[in-house]
């Protein structure tokens, strides 16, 4: 029975790993590939382009003959298609297309020799090709596998130099030749583009990275990619993790983000958990917790707590009656974000405790006191950074000694208000203002954005522009010598 139970741990891992909840979804729509697609033909006509071939001789009959110096002069990509085919796979087609090229010849018969060069233009050009997207190993969207089909239907010659009437009969055999060597060139081209060029582009999406000095985020993929013949959805794990501790995360028990619409080009969909693991990651780093001493403590709200607390204070000790006051605010539990079609909102309790600081002295405390806040979170997407935007709506403080002692606190609650309104909310927003990078490849932004919210998770609707061609972006790690395209993306 234990060997029964341990042959099927693999299978139940991988059933589990399958069906994990995603924190982050996105999904890219057919009106995304399309910006997509004229982007990269721009690159595909780059690579081909550059098309190199080796130089071709031999001989016919009394002819003798060199080919060399061959170059792609001119690009012609008429009809070009980009589209989603299930379950895993982007095809790009290209029909009717014409390849220009020139050449340098050279060529003996019998006693002549004549040298010139040759255009020929390859015309009825047609490409089909599959991209195989998967996870890899370090949970990356890759272009695992190529397949690629080239043809052409046919090609034409036009000859100079002082022998073009008499060798032109030799047209059919020279294009014949031609017509193999680049018909052999274009799908390995194709193929490192896919495979080494633009995977180095997709090594730029974030995966595992730091958010600020405190906490990262884990954007691994889960699955393959799951493609229809309109969208491609990515479910990302999309968790937080404070940066002392990597393995102390939030398990994820939220409603899973959905997306239904196709309008836009890509949409965004967060769940409750996104937002609940940053919370955790932060409230375990403990920077939820502040502190506010002496001249920190704004007049008017030191006033009050020196007659609120004026009895106690009067049985003290009189050299630690006139000490500066400390507050200490400390988070008693990671807060938690709730996201329903009226607004998002997060909810936090924490203890404040009051004490005085007589000089060269042991803290004196005056009372401890709870805090429950609740906060309106407005959450936006700059380009590739989501922020999160808080302004307190709710507030109340109580006393867990006593009943009698929060009635006396009630002079409180506008004052400490105030504090949080004007010191420790703006304190927050300041922390987070970066934002966080969603995962996109570099030189790809969002536009236009629309946030949505739903039961339990929202949803960002938007365009994409790419504010860096591809080139661009592969020419740039190219160069770098140094770092990886996954450490310098953020």
């Amino acid at each position: 029975m234990a060997l029964y139970n341990f042959l099927l741990l693999p299978l139940c891992l991988s059933t589990a790993a399958s069906t994990a909840t995603p924190g982050c979804r996105i999904r890219v729509t057919a009106k995304g590939l399309e910006l997509v697609k004229q982007e990269g033909l721009r690159f595909v006509e780059q690579e081909l382009e550059n098309i190199s071939m080796g130089d071709l001789h031999g001989k016919e009959g009394q002819f003798h003959y060199n080919i060399s110096n061959i170059r792609v002069t001119h690009l012609q990509l008429t009809h070009s298609d980009l589209r989603f085919q299930p379950q895993q796979h982007l095809v790009f087609d290209i029909s009717n297309a014409s390849i220009s090229l020139r050449f340098r010849r050279q060529l003996l018969y019998w006693f002549f020799y004549d040298v010139g060069s040759i255009n020929t233009s390859a015309e009825g050009v047609n490409i089909h090709t599959a991209l195989e997207l998967s996870k890899d190993n370090a949970g990356r969207l890759k272009i695992s596998n190529i397949s690629c089909n080239a043809s052409i239907a046919r090609m034409h010659a036009g000859f100079s130099g002082t022998l073009r009437k008499v060798y032109e009969f030799l047209a059919t055999f020279i294009t014949t030749g031609m017509r193999y060597l680049l018909n052999q060139q274009i799908c390995p081209v194709l193929n490192h583009a896919g495979l080494v060029l633009l995977n180095s582009v997709l090594d730029t999406v974030p995966v595992r990275n730091s958010v600020d000095e405190h906490i990262g985020i884990d954007y691994s993929l889960l699955s393959d990619p799951v493609i229809t013949s309109d969208t491609m959805d990515l479910d990302f794990k999309g968790t937080f993790y404070p940066l002392g501790d990597e393995n102390q995360t939030l398990p994820n028990l939220a409603t899973e983000p959905l997306v239904k619409a196709t309008e836009r080009m890509v949409y965004l969909a967060l769940s409750e958990y996104f937002f609940d693991s940053a919370l955790f990651a932060y409230y375990q780093a403990g920077v939820l917790n502040m502190e506010f001493a002496g001249e920190e403590v704004p007049k008017d709200l030191e006033v009050l707590l020196r007659a609120t607390f004026f009895g106690s204070i009067m049985l003290m000790n009189p050299s630690v009656v006139d000490a500066p006051l400390m507050l200490q605010l400390q988070v008693t539990g990671p807060p938690v974000c709730t996201i329903k079609p009226s607004g998002t909102t997060v909810s936090v309790s924490a203890t404040l405790s009051i004490f005085l600081v007589p000089p060269e002295q042991a803290l004196v405390q005056l009372s401890s006191l709870v805090m429950e806040a609740r906060l309106n979170a407005k959450v936006a997407l700059r380009k590739k950074a989501l922020q999160a935007h808080l302004d307190l709506r709710r507030f109340r403080i109580y006393s867990n000694q006593s009943a009698l002692e929060s009635l006396a606190l009630i002079p409180l609650q506008g004052p400490l208000k105030t504090l949080l309104q004007l010191t420790i909310v703006p304190l927050i927003n300041e922390r987070t203002k970066k934002g966080v990078q969603i995962p996109l490849p570099e030189g790809m932004d969002f536009t236009k954005e629309v946030v949505t919210n739903h039961m339990g998770y929202l949803t960002v609707g938007a365009d994409l522009h790419f504010s860096k061609g591809l080139r661009e972006v592969i020419e740039k790690y190219r160069a770098a010598s140094g770092p990886s395209p996954t450490s310098e993306a953020t």
